[in-house]
């Protein structure tokens, strides 16, 4: 499926840890978002999750992600942080 707008990255620090790197927007089915989200835990070697439909990854990893998804075929911006 094609995806018409460009899928939002952004990085937030909470009030303690290294913060979350945030993929908004994502136009996928939640199974293949939960299969995207458990290859760069694993790649990367670190934790997330899903939640309110955007996949959150512990850590600054905005520049990895980003280079990902637009090898994928996806539209990429930078929003916040």
């Amino acid at each position: 499926m094609k995806q018409p707008n460009p899928v939002y990255l952004s990085f937030q620090r909470g009030g303690k840890g290294s913060g979350v790197t945030r993929v908004e927007k994502l136009i996928m089915h939640p199974t293949l978002k939960e299969q995207l989200l458990a290859a760069y835990k694993k790649r990367l070697g670190c934790g997330g999750t899903i939640r309110d439909g955007a996949l959150e990854v512990q850590g600054d990893r905005r520049d990895l992600i980003e280079a990902d998804l637009k090898a994928q075929g996806f539209q990429v911006r930078r929003s916040g942080g």
